[in-house]
This record gives C-alpha cells, sequence and structure tokens, in this order.
C-alpha cells in the first residue's frame, strides 16, 4: 500500500489549482477581463477534449458519467464564455448618432 492515496495528492491538487486560480482572477485589471475571456474559453475547450478522453477510457459507469458530466459543464462554459466575451466587445463598439426626424427642426412653436 502506498503511503499517501493517490485521491488525497489529486485532492490537494485540485484545492491549491482552485486557490492559485481564484488570486490570480483576482488581480486581474478590469480592462483585461475580455482577453481573460478568450483564454479561459481556450483553456475550456482544451477541458472538454480532456473529458472526452477520460470518459472513453474508463471502464466504470461512474467513471463514464462524471466524463460526460464534465464535458457538458465545460461546453456550457465554453459557450457561455463566447456569449459574454461578445457582450463585452459589444459594449466598446461606436454607436451610431441617429438623425433627428424630418418633421423636427428644433424650433417648436
Amino acid at each position: 500500500m502506498d503511503p499517501v492515496s493517490h485521491t488525497v495528492i489529486n485532492l490537494i491538487i485540485f484545492v491549491l489549482a482552485i486557490y492559485v486560480g481564484y488570486h490570480v482572477v483576482w488581480t486581474v485589471t478590469p480592462a483585461l477581463h475580455t482577453p481573460l475571456m478568450a483564454v479561459t474559453n481556450a483553456i475550456s475547450a482544451i477541458v472538454i477534449v480532456g473529458a472526452m478522453l477520460a470518459a472513453a477510457l474508463t471502464e466504470t459507469g461512474l467513471g463514464k458519467t462524471m466524463g460526460v458530466l464534465a464535458v457538458a459543464l465545460a461546453a456550457v462554459n465554453v459557450f457561455g464564455g463566447f456569449l459574454v466575451t461578445r457582450r463585452m466587445l459589444e459594449m466598446f463598439k461606436k454607436k451610431d448618432k441617429k438623425a433627428a426626424p424630418a418633421g423636427d427642426k428644433g424650433n417648436a412653436a
């Protein structure tokens, strides 16, 4: 028997990844949120590929279920991230000024 279980090691890595990820994202300036979203979408796409491989290579039903769940959650994250990124980019577009109506000359009698 191993002195330390692989499950404990994986749990420690998972908790450290959450901690580091939280502090990295928390310190990002607002000007960099759009590029950060784009990178996050790319990482989530890699997670989808990894989850598909993990689901395909497992032999138990629980493993396959968890893999399918990981694929579904990562897909929601990717598509939601693209929607948020698009909305953020639309905020930076210049809006066209509306022309005054033809009947309104600015002078009311």
